[in-house]
């Protein structure tokens, strides 16, 4: 229950100690710093051109083509300019750190003016969150300026790069702000009786404890690994290894623009969604008909043979369908020729093809997916049913008002995860079924098997097939954002967060 500001007032015996003047002051500072995060700021400069120029083996008549300051968001095209690959990827992550800045920034005084978490009875602690993340970024942003500056001028063994004064403005406005923040958060949480992370920390440091495992194993295999994300905006060469490799930029996305993006992206999305809806509705009808099976034996056999194809390798499948649809030998071509039809070219005609893929894709997983949903069936209680049966409800009525309604949930989570997929296909499947054979791409052509091919047939083109990879994953953080965005406004309860 949400307990009103009015009530807690009240309850605490004193008024709000919302401090206005502070949180104008504060706002004034957040303002600030995202002043200083505009482009027309200078946030590196050169000092020793001549000098620097020289250690980077550049012509000095460089010097009035590259310029000589950079805000931290220009300051890669002087790395792409003067090819010096090596100060790339500091600088990437950099901008990374500052738009995530800027994001917090600007949200604080949005969820200010929208009263974000007052609805919740949390007042302005959610505003204060944004603020102190932003002006934890900011303060990041600056100090790895500077810590870019000293690592250059080491590398180049020349004192050619310096910070400007903005870096230092907010190298000590980011602290003060964030302070400012911490002290009127304080206050308001003893108005709304919540404890921070730091009492929550000493309260159950055992359990938190428990999570440093898996902590690790994440940030060892999912998160460390995304640094190869900078391969998309290199031209990779073994010579300079991935952190001193040219950066280019968004090249590579402008080759992905101009070949078969359209094309790709089409199939991709058409073949997921197919697998997606028409999968789980036999999932769900599959395990509704099993778990009205009465004969024990006949249930689990019936469960067994669904759920066995979900074990057959794609390379027995790829087997199985050349064996069937092959012109000459294949067993389809020799059962019409027997009755006087002329064979199929089924390997020439991309026409069957999305076809023949959607029926061994759903003749493969249906059995995995079956599962899941009788798990969920089996979950649910007798009572509900015995309820319905004393109503007078038969069994299609009983599957309608109660089995069906009972798998919306389940039914919800599979589908935000499967929509984080929609633009990775099942390159196994195409692969093995298809190979390269490139009358059939038009209709069952991937992004994934045509990374494969382009990283395969070009070795050295791994910016490529990066780029490729990291737009699927922007493309399905975006649905997922989206649709958990629809879920949650429809159904709370069912959304992922």
């Amino acid at each position: 229950m949400t307990v009103s500001s009015e009530r807690l007032r009240r309850a605490a015996g004193r008024p709000e100690p919302l401090n206005k003047k502070g949180f104008v002051l504060l706002c004034a500072f957040v303002a600030l710093v995202l002043i200083l995060f505009l482009p027309v700021f200078h946030w590196i400069r050169l000092t020793d051109t001549e000098a620097l120029f020289s250690a980077m083996k550049l012509k000095a008549s460089a010097a009035g083509k590259l310029g000589d300051s950079w805000s931290i968001f220009t300051f890669l095209s002087f790395v792409q300019d003067s090819k010096q690959g090596i100060l790339g990827l500091w600088s990437f992550v950099l901008l990374l750190i500052a738009c995530a800045s800027a994001f917090f920034l600007a949200a604080a005084p949005f969820a200010f003016l929208t009263r974000g978490g007052a609805a919740e009875g949390r007042g302005m602690l959610r505003v204060y969150s944004l603020c102190q993340k932003g002006l934890f970024f900011s303060f990041v942003t600056a100090a790895g300026t500077l810590g870019l500056t000293i690592f250059a001028n080491s590398h180049y063994g020349v004192s050619g790069f310096a910070c400007g004064w903005c870096v230092w403005t907010v190298i000590v406005i980011s602290p003060a702000a964030y302070l400012l923040s911490k002290r009127m958060e304080r206050q308001e949480r003893e108005l709304r009786r919540e404890h921070g992370f730091i009492t929550e920390f000493r309260r159950n440091w055992i359990l938190f404890l428990f999570l440093v495992p898996c902590f690790v194993f994440f940030l060892i295999n999912n998160y460390l690994p995304m640094i190869g994300v900078y391969f998309a905006f290199t031209q990779f060469n073994f010579r300079d290894h991935l952190f001193a490799s040219p950066f280019v930029g968004f090249k590579n996305f402008e080759f992905l623009l101009r070949s078969e993006i359209l094309h790709l992206t089409r199939n991709t999305i058409l073949y997921n969604i197919v697998f997606i809806v028409v999968g789980n509705v036999l999932q769900i009808l599959f395990a509704v008909l099993i778990s009205h099976v009465t004969r024990t034996r006949l249930r689990k056999i019936s469960q067994t043979m669904i759920f066995m194809p979900y074990f057959v390798s794609y390379v027995i499948l790829r087997v199985l369908v050349f064996n069937m649809f092959e012109y000459e030998v294949g067993l389809i071509n020799n059962f019409v020729t027997s009755i006087g039809m002329n064979r199929i070219d089924f390997y020439n005609t991309p026409g069957y093809w999305p076809w023949l893929i959607t029926l061994f894709y759903l003749w493969k997983n249906i059995g995995y997916g079956m599962v899941v949903y009788l798990a969920t069936i089996t979950g649910i209680s007798t009572e509900y049913y015995e309820a319905a049966q004393i109503d007078g409800a038969n069994i299609y009525q009983q599957i309608r008002f109660i089995t069906v309604p009972l798998l919306k949930p389940t039914f919800i989570i599979l589908l935000l995860y499967a929509l984080g997929s929609i633009m990775k296909g099942q390159f196994e499947l195409f692969y093995q079924l298809v190979g390269n054979n490139g009358t059939l791409f038009e209709t069952t052509d991937i992004f994934d098997t045509y990374v494969y091919r382009i990283t395969t047939t070009q070795p050295l083109s791994m910016g490529m097939g990066t780029a490729s990879g990291l737009f699927q994953s922007l493309f399905g953080f975006i649905v997922i954002l989206t649709t958990n965005f629809i879920i949650k406004r429809r159904n709370p309860e069912y959304a992922l967060f």
